[in-house]
């Protein structure tokens, strides 16, 4: 997959009706191999984690779209190579910053609020809800 086009969007919504067969992917321990290195990935790329999360699910009942899927995701990582979160050697202080908007929906009076972790200059933990 070196050499393929790069995407700008890790999954599809919409399968084509033709699904060619792929002879080195449709090797179930190769699906297997690939699917768990790319779960390591999303260590510092969570705009993969769903997607791997789902090519996790059907690893040991593979079908010829789950392969359609995963090469779609290499073509889209193909294409993104700079993006992530860096993880840099630093000081090991964990520092953690929060925020909330009380009540700030004005229609339904939900608050939306949010955190965000660093162990020394390297992002390990946040979220986000309303």
């Amino acid at each position: 997959m070196d050499n393929c086009n790069p995407l700008s969007n890790p999954s599809s919504a919409k399968l084509p009706a033709e699904i060619p067969t792929d002879p080195i992917l449709s090797d179930p321990t190769i699906y297997q191999k690939l699917t768990r290195s790319l779960q390591y990935l999303t260590l510092t790329r969570p705009d993969i984690a769903f997607s791997i999360n789902q090519l996790s699910q059907h690893m040991h009942n593979l079908l010829p779209q789950h392969i359609y899927l995963l090469k779609r995701l290499l073509r889209y990582i193909k294409g993104t190579l700079t993006y992530g979160i860096p993880i840099t050697k630093s000081d090991f202080t964990l520092t953690s910053f929060s925020d909330a908007d009380w009540a700030g929906d004005p229609v339904s009076r939900k608050s939306t609020s949010g955190f965000c972790s660093f162990l020394g200059k390297t992002l390990v933990s946040w979220t986000v809800k309303k």
